[in-house]
């Protein structure tokens, strides 16, 4: 008799924690970081627009056919150094071709975990594909760290959530 009381009380019990707020154990929100100014040579900055240790720059860039495609022509050929980024783990950044008044033509993000070389003197390259190659007057990087995991309160509300950063630069962007 005493268990069928407890049970028959238990719903209500559940209904009143729910309706007062005490069944969220998680209180997640979601922010966006600003997109940081656009250079040849940036310092990473975190979601918060805070500095990290590292840099990142735009070694050179040229326009030529890509080895693998040489048929479709011009593509833009750059280089990159992370100076002070993990081997195995680090930032992420937003390299951009832009023309003169600098919007982006192509756009592509490139991980400091994707160079190498010694100290710390991390370089790679990479292939942007514009449609008017002709009009590509530089290669600029954005700041903001973009190897953040992008998870929402909507997607995850247990470990979602949180600063994000910007939306990846892309194909038509004022930069």
């Amino acid at each position: 008799m005493l268990r069928a009381r407890v049970l028959a009380g238990a719903p209500p019990a559940l209904v009143i924690l729910a309706l007062s707020g005490c069944s969220s154990l998680w209180d997640c929100t979601d922010t966006t970081a600003e997109r940081g100014d656009a250079a040849v040579r940036v310092q990473v900055e975190d979601t918060s627009g805070r500095p990290l240790s590292v840099t990142a720059e735009v070694v050179d860039w040229r326009l030529e056919p890509h080895p693998q495609v040489p048929a479709e022509g011009d593509q833009v050929h750059f280089h990159y150094r992370f100076n002070g980024a993990g081997e195995r783990s680090g930032p992420a950044v937003d390299a951009c071709a832009v023309d003169e008044e600098r919007v982006a033509l192509g756009c592509q993000t490139v991980h400091s975990s994707e160079a190498f070389g010694p100290d710390g003197d991390l370089t790679g390259d990479g292939w942007l594909t514009v449609e008017h190659p002709e009009q590509v007057a530089e290669v600029l990087l954005v700041p903001n760290d973009q190897s953040y995991d992008r998870r929402t309160c909507e997607q995850d509300i247990k470990d979602g959530g949180g600063p994000h950063p910007p939306e990846p630069a892309g194909m038509g962007d004022q930069l």
